[in-house]
């Protein structure tokens, strides 16, 4: 039985549970927020990631370490892989946690990229995006410019924090990509997928990504092998790309399990949180197959109409356990259909009755 701690306790990792503990799996989480969804399903060691007496309980008789988000202290996954295995590698949660090296990154391996620059380095065009190359998601962090006065003003508001700045996007529209590597280098992939965000937030997902030739998966998947094979990378992987003039541009990427494939619980032979359980654990990966056409709503802000969910044929909801608040994910929703046509509709259909911040 492999007892598994994970650095972070939201709702992330308390799916991660609920997906190992049917596979004999035990879990402990370490964050300071008391209360967090996590805690609902597995023992949860409140306490700072630096604290030392608690980061010595959280790793009593642990066999490996992972984390369900990328704001984790560096240095101290990096003190915690030399005590016990921590997977993803810490070199992938370095090159995620800073944007400007994320990018950098991408383009050594030749993964196409918006153009980008330090925010301190001058004429870069406009419009762009400016961004805090650190602690940004959701939307936060996230400022669109369009002339110099905008820009100062911007950096001006960011002080002494560093900043990226970025060529505003045009696209036809966002895709992201699961990938999931396993220790023996196994890799497998799940199909791109469609996401729909407002004000930073993933507001919708479709699985499989409608109208995909071939060459987009295969061009998506190839990047996700250069990434995977330079980090030696372990678990599941998520890429969001831009989808311009029918090709795509990396815009991040995150190691950890991700938002945009909630919709795999339901709609995939195996789901990413299982897969990610199985790659960091040694198990051989599942099926990436999905089982129909996919949809996954996110309930943000306001609280959900449960019953008129529940009353939706088909709908399946999860609830994390949060407290409402605006711009806060309190939940999703999911739908698994045989065509394209009747999951629209049912979607259409939920959206009309959320109460959120939409």
């Amino acid at each position: 039985m492999a007892r598994i701690g994970i650095l972070g306790a939201g709702q992330l990792g308390q799916m991660l549970a609920l997906a190992g503990i049917p596979l004999g799996m035990r879990f402990r989480f370490l964050d300071s927020a008391a209360g967090s969804p996590a805690g609902q399903v597995a023992e949860h060691i409140v306490a700072d990631y630096h604290d030392g007496a608690g980061l010595k309980q959280f790793l009593e008789e642990l066999d490996l370490v992972t984390y369900e988000f990328e704001n984790i202290p560096l240095d101290v996954v990096e003190e915690i892989s030399k005590i016990i295995p921590v997977y993803p590698p810490a070199m992938a949660l370095e090159k995620s946690q800073d944007r400007f090296l994320e990018k950098s990154f991408f383009r050594t391996l030749g993964i196409p990229t918006p153009e980008f620059a330090r925010a301190t380095d001058p004429g870069f065009e406009f419009p762009c995006v400016l961004k805090t190359c650190r602690m940004g998601y959701d939307g936060k962090g996230q400022f669109l410019v369009t002339n110099e006065n905008e820009r100062s003003q911007v950096l001006k508001q960011l002080g002494d924090r560093d900043a990226i700045q970025e060529q505003y996007i045009q696209f036809e529209r966002e895709l992201s990509l699961l990938a999931v590597r396993a220790r023996r280098g196994e890799t497998r992939f799940y199909p791109l997928i469609e996401n729909t965000h407002r004000d930073g937030i993933l507001r919708k997902s479709i699985a499989p990504a409608q109208d995909v030739n071939p060459g987009l998966q295969k061009s998506a998947e190839e990047y996700a092998i250069s990434i995977l094979n330079t980090l030696d990378y372990i678990g599941v992987l998520a890429i969001e790309f831009f989808q311009v003039d029918g090709k795509l541009l990396a815009s991040e990427m995150a190691p950890r399990v991700h938002n945009s494939g909630h919709w795999t619980i339901e709609g995939a032979v195996t789901s990413q949180f299982e897969n990610h359980l199985r790659a960091v654990s040694g198990a051989p990966l599942g099926d990436t197959s999905p089982l129909g056409v996919c949809g996954m709503l996110n309930l943000v802000g306001g609280s959900p109409p449960v019953e008129e969910i529940l009353k939706t044929e088909g709908a399946h909801l999860h609830l994390y356990g949060k407290k409402a608040h605006p711009r806060r994910k309190i939940g999703h929703v999911t739908f698994v259909e045989k065509d394209l046509a009747e999951l629209t509709v049912k979607l259409g259909e939920l959206e009309k009755t959320l109460i959120d911040d939409r």
